[in-house]
């Protein structure tokens, strides 16, 4: 698609922006308060969609969090905040001024010291912490990566994965330590730690740990449903099967359906 008709196209969206907050009765009753749990119901969506690389999917709900971007700035520009122009300003000088490397003269060696430059930039910006830029809200396996991938930007890290192994099994020994003394306070803190280490171990296999864990949760839930339609086609109430019973439909469809 040529530059012009990206203009075009998204002009019209503005556009259509503008006349349904204007027209529209539930549009118009929207405030930046409102939105937000659909903003993050649009957001989730489309990551299920990468998960699946649903092409399709990610090309729709890519336009339905554009269309929450265009809302976001139309409410700004009521309330005399910023505008859809000031918005785009800012993305554009901060991309310009944290890419040196390519709008400026500094050389860099791999992806790693562009990052490294990130966030001394961030720094120098007037941010007060490396950490100070992620988000309260994200989930707790996210989040763990994000912090983690930050600190390695001063070198708050370990060497080599075997390190990282050491410290997971560390972890462990912890929490069956805390397990035993039962402790619910203390089995909680250490169960943490084993899943901070856990999500680091990922980091250093290049896994990203949030889509491992929703891959099996997709997993689970399949096989859980196969498992759940064996037993209605063949007159068995799973409620009643032992456990024994239960493992032995379950392995299976796991052998008949791996993945």
């Amino acid at each position: 698609m040529s530059q012009d008709i990206t203009s075009q196209r998204f002009l019209e969206l503005v556009e259509i922006m503008d006349t349904l907050r204007e027209k529209c009765p539930w549009d118009k009753k929207q405030t930046i308060h409102t939105l937000r749990s659909n903003t993050i119901e649009e957001l989730y969506e489309l990551v299920d969609t990468i998960i699946e690389e649903d092409w399709d999917g990610i090309k729709e709900e890519l336009g339905d969090i554009m269309l929450h971007v265009l809302f976001y700035a139309k409410i700004g520009t009521e309330q005399g905040k910023f505008t859809l122009a000031d918005v785009m300003e800012g993305i554009a000088k901060k991309l310009i001024h944290r890419h040196p490397h390519i709008y400026g003269d500094v050389k860099v060696q791999d992806e790693e010291e562009v990052k490294r430059n990130w966030e001394q930039l961030k720094l120098q910006e007037g941010k007060t912490s490396l950490l100070s830029g992620v988000p309260n809200s994200l989930p707790a396996i996210v989040k763990a990566l994000r912090i983690q991938e930050k600190v390695k930007q001063v070198g708050f890290e370990w060497e080599h994965k075997e390190q990282v192994w050491d410290k997971v099994q560390e972890e462990m020994h912890e929490l069956r330590v805390e397990v035993e003394s039962n402790d619910k306070e203390k089995m909680e803190a250490e169960f943490g730690d084993v899943l901070f280490s856990m999500v680091n171990y990922a980091r250093f296999l290049n896994i990203d740990p949030e889509t491992a864990l929703e891959k099996t949760n997709k997993k689970f839930k399949q096989r859980f449903e196969l498992m759940e339609s064996y037993a209605k086609d063949n007159g068995l109430d799973l409620v009643k099967l032992s456990l024994e019973e239960k493992e032995a439909i379950w392995v299976s469809i796991k052998n008949r359906n791996s993945v």
